[in-house]
């Protein structure tokens, strides 16, 4: 019997990583606006300094895997650590806007290592055969931390003190420890042929069912406070939400190894749909949310949320031969920022023009269109399996 997942040669490590660098990344993502918001910043700025931070996220993602190539293991997860920790501690100097966005733009390319060569560590480490698992507990590990700050970043900083949050964000710099660790590992681990180009063509199905996911996520993360009637709604179903999803990323990863990814992803992509569909119901009279309907709709899409991220993932990687993890990685997690941020876009478009019960449908219409790729049958080489 194999030993627990978590266990393999390099999981802990790369889980102790991933939990201390995403409550960095966690901690910041709603006090950031916050303290900008203290320092004299109107709606707009505020919503900048999240903005900025995942701008400079995707464009170090295109650079990671060459940076991988060039420098090795060590000086890339040390930088990533140390770019994603140390400005945290700078914010208590100022809370002006300019500063505030310049840091995050540091702290962006710091969590765009963390996040390409983190799952890119998870197929370095275990064997395809477990990968689904693997993949569902370092799932795990970023859910985890985000669940907590998420809902208590504001909390802390009103109660204790902006310090406190500044103090915990800055934690990625612990993660050095076991990034030095990590790197240790994989000296002896060989890059492969790079010549080959990575076959992105591949990538691009699981990357279009992810997007299509993921815009509906972002979408309810950026726009449930103005969709709900009540305060304690929006705080009880974002809650539901990421308890879901986490669930759903860790579990289903066992599911996709035994039985292959590719029946589960038709499912949950109409899951998406459904929830969506439920939640535009819910939320159709903005004085009056239907409570039950936005509870089933939001733990729905928090399923498919987390489960289509663990899925496509294990589908991106069974796409390409080892020497292109890193460009996979690259893709998947690309794609994963891109479709949170068109959810907030066009979300907030359609629902300036109409409503957000109306916005909602396009948002699971354009999972919808997806379902063809869920359901076809694999191509040779296309990793859909």
């Amino acid at each position: 019997m194999d030993d627990p997942v978590w266990r393999a040669p390099g999981m802990p490590l790369l889980l102790t990583m991933t939990v201390l660098g995403f409550s960095g990344y966690a901690a910041l993502l709603a006090v950031a606006p916050l303290w900008a918001v203290r320092g004299g910043a109107d709606t707009v700025g505020a919503g900048l300094v999240n903005g900025v931070l995942m701008l400079f996220t995707v464009l170090t993602q295109l650079f990671v895997p060459g940076a991988l190539r060039r420098f090795g293991w060590a000086p890339v997860l040390v930088a990533g650590m140390l770019l994603l920790g140390l400005p945290a501690l700078a914010h208590g100097i100022s809370d002006a806007l300019g500063p505030t966005l310049a840091l995050s733009a540091v702290r962006g390319l710091g969590f765009g290592v963390l996040t390409v060569t983190g799952s890119a560590l998870v197929a370095e480490l275990v064997e395809p055969r477990r990968r689904g698992k693997a993949i569902g507990a370092y799932g795990l590990a970023i859910a985890g931390p985000q669940i907590l700050f998420l809902s208590a970043g504001p909390w802390i900083a009103e109660q204790l003190g902006f310090w406190v949050v500044f103090a915990v964000a800055a934690l990625p710099v612990v993660a050095v420890v076991p990034a030095i660790g990590l790197a240790r590992m994989l000296d002896h681990v060989p890059e492969g042929d790079e010549v080959e180009r990575a076959p992105y063509l591949r990538l691009l199905p699981p990357m279009a069912l992810l997007i299509a996911v993921t815009l509906a996520g972002g979408a309810l993360i950026t726009f449930m406070a103005q969709m709900s009637s009540s305060a304690g709604l929006t705080a009880l179903a974002l809650l539901l939400m990421s308890v879901a999803a986490a669930l759903a990323r860790w579990r289903i990863g066992a599911w996709a190894d035994r039985y292959g990814p590719r029946r589960f992803i038709a499912p949950l992509v109409l899951v998406t749909t459904a929830g969506m569909a439920v939640l535009a119901w819910a939320v159709r009279d903005p004085q009056a949310t239907e409570a039950p309907m936005l509870m089933v709709g939001a733990t729905m899409v928090g399923i498919s949320y987390g489960g289509l991220q663990n899925l496509t993932l294990v589908v991106t990687f069974h796409a390409v031969s080892r020497q292109h993890y890193g460009p996979a990685s690259a893709v998947w997690n690309i794609g994963f920022d891109a479709g949170t941020g068109l959810g907030a876009v066009l979300v907030g478009t359609v629902a300036a023009g109409t409503s957000f019960s109306t916005a909602l449908l396009v948002a699971g219409t354009i999972s919808l269109l997806t379902l063809p790729l869920a359901l076809r049958r694999r191509a040779p080489g296309a990793g859909l399996s």
